[in-house]
């Protein structure tokens, strides 16, 4: 197949967290290839790096493998579309930025056309649906993975992996000062504890999981009066939908317009839904509880498929529980109070937890978005050689 003569790359993330690593992944490889051109998918992150997006992210954010069936017809159809045009068009790469369900087939379908192609986060082949790695073998001809645990499964099947790191490890000081954070978000005299409320950003996950972590705020509230409660939503839909949830329920917090990190540091403890959250909550030192629900069915699929004894990524970094993790029947409003709580009054003197949290913060710190970069482009060095 003839490449094309400019440098263009076809880049799709389908995730907030994807946003985040593809524009940190476009700005270097502007800095390696200034005369660069980026296309695909993305969020504003990647389109304020010049991406031109084919159709909004949020097309492509599903959780689950039932809540996906409903989507299926519009999601085939923007794969397909992202086909016809790299065969129309042939970029220098392809590179999938996570949401491997959606990546993974199109990736193999363009590396098969002599397409090269690059996965950037490693799906979570090493915790279940083992058997992938035969078909991302054929399907990437690099993958960027973030964490160490991830590498020794590629290198035992030859697949050309380098770990990279994290960008949140990167962008957050090892020191996170909650005093500074407070005022910029304009909360002065609060006086009681502080605590982040991060339901997701989903409309799904936020109407499963706000109504569950609204309960539990009431009840942390008959214990400690004088806490205050503080809720990043994602956008202008998820305040809304919060709003409307805090109403029902007759209870107060603040509401802040995104800024989920500057609330995180402005917390002094965190419960929020699994995910890359709960990484972020691990960098900015912060104690946290994690918890997730998702439709009764999927969990059924998935626990029998899982391989790994935990699901946030700070227990998987340490391969310890260090956070408390809430799952489907056992996130009760009851027990996501006592556990918070629990979590909160314990860290301050936990100095061990603490000393982990740091230790795995320097292990992922790498200059995520230079080393991706990097890789990729002495990839393509060694195709045309």
């Amino acid at each position: 197949m003839q490449m094309t003569s400019v440098t263009r790359y076809v880049l799709v993330a389908g995730e907030a967290s994807g946003d985040i690593l593809g524009a940190n992944l476009i700005a270097h490889l502007k800095a390696l290839q200034p005369d660069a051109v980026f296309e695909g998918i993305g969020g504003p992150l990647m389109e304020a790096q010049g991406l031109k997006s084919l159709v909004p992210m949020d097309r492509l954010s599903v959780m689950g493998l039932v809540e996906v069936l409903g989507r299926l017809r519009e999601l085939l159809g923007i794969r397909k579309r992202l086909y016809t045009a790299c065969l129309q068009n042939p970029p220098t790469a392809f590179i999938g930025i996570d949401s491997p369900d959606f990546n993974m087939p199109l990736a193999r379908k363009l590396k098969q056309a002599g397409i090269p192609t690059v996965h950037y986060v490693s799906p979570s082949v090493w915790a279940w649906r083992q058997k992938r790695i035969f078909n991302i073998k054929k399907s990437v001809d690099l993958m960027l993975a973030l964490f160490p645990f991830e590498l020794p499964i590629y290198h035992q099947h030859d697949i050309p992996v380098v770990c990279v790191g994290h960008t949140l490890a990167d962008d957050i000081p090892f020191e996170s000062d909650a005093v500074a954070a407070r005022k910029t978000l304009g909360l002065v005299g609060i006086r009681g504890p502080v605590f982040a409320i991060l339901p997701g950003s989903r409309e799904g996950e936020v109407a499963r999981l706000a109504p569950l972590f609204i309960e539990a705020m009431k009840l942390i509230k008959q214990k400690e009066t004088s806490a205050t409660f503080l809720i990043p939503a994602a956008n202008a839909e998820r305040r809304l939908q919060i709003e409307a949830m805090l109403q029902e329920a007759n209870a107060e917090a603040i509401l802040i317009d995104g800024q989920s990190r500057t609330v995180m540091m402005a917390a002094d403890a965190i419960l929020l839904a699994s995910g890359t959250a709960a990484l972020e909550a691990m960098l900015v030192k912060r104690p946290m509880v994690v918890s997730y629900r998702v439709n009764a069915l999927t969990y059924a699929i998935m626990k029998r498929m899982v391989k790994v004894p935990y699901v946030s990524l700070p227990n998987l970094l340490a391969n310890e529980t260090l956070v408390p993790e809430l799952l489907q029947d056992a996130a009760t409003p009851g027990n996501l109070a006592a556990r918070l709580l629990q979590t909160w009054r314990s860290f301050t003197g936990d100095k061990a937890i603490q000393a982990k949290y740091l230790d795995l913060h320097k292990m992922l710190r790498k200059n995520a978005g230079a080393q991706a970069a990097q890789a990729i482009v002495s990839m393509l060095n060694k195709e045309t050689k």
